[in-house]
């Protein structure tokens, strides 16, 4: 597994509008639809990738926890199915409902919003405030395949924290670390 690193998304930058299909129920779901109250986190993920399967337990535990205090989660899968076939929507809805995801998982088919978010492995994470201005992109935490660092989401829960308590953006962001998205 070739390691790649987070793109820079510049803290404040809006995050760019989407309609995408809920590979779990079909539907359309667009960014202004599924936004938080008080703030929204963008994930890039897929289904085979082990750094995403590694931190799966975490990423739902976190959108169960933090869904009730307005923060809504998406997950966002762009890579192409021609030769990645294990992650087609139909495969994204089996995962979904297996891991029981509490939040849409959507198909990025033209991978248009993954460029437009300069979105670059998987995991790739953005944390959008109310007003859908960015105030982080970066690692969930320190937790990587194999590396024995406990699992904890502590990077993005401090954001999180700090966003729900109205206290500053955190200024040391360490990029996520995953597969590369496997672009057309």
């Amino acid at each position: 597994m070739a390691l790649t690193e987070s793109n820079e998304f510049k803290i404040g930058t809006k995050a760019p509008n989407f309609t995408l299909v809920n590979s779990v129920d079909n539907t359309m779901i667009s960014l202004a639809d599924a936004k938080g109250e008080k703030g929204t986190v963008i994930m890039f993920i897929c289904n085979h990738c082990p750094f995403v399967i590694h931190v799966n337990p975490e990423l739902i535990k976190m959108a169960n926890e933090y869904q009730e205090k307005g923060i809504e989660f998406i997950a966002i899968s762009s890579n192409e199915i021609k030769n990645y076939p294990q992650d087609a929507p139909k495969y994204m809805k089996q995962v979904a409902e297996k891991l029981n995801y509490p939040f849409p998982y959507l198909f990025d088919e033209t991978q248009e919003v993954a460029k437009t978010y300069d979105a670059a492995c998987t995991p790739d994470f953005y944390v959008f405030d109310e007003d859908l201005k960015s105030i982080y992109h970066g690692q969930l935490d320190d937790a990587r395949p194999r590396n024995g660092k406990p699992l904890s989401g502590k990077d993005i829960r401090k954001v999180l924290d700090n966003l729900l308590e109205n206290k500053p953006v955190i200024e040391n962001q360490k990029p996520s670390v995953g597969c590369g998205i496997k672009w057309k």
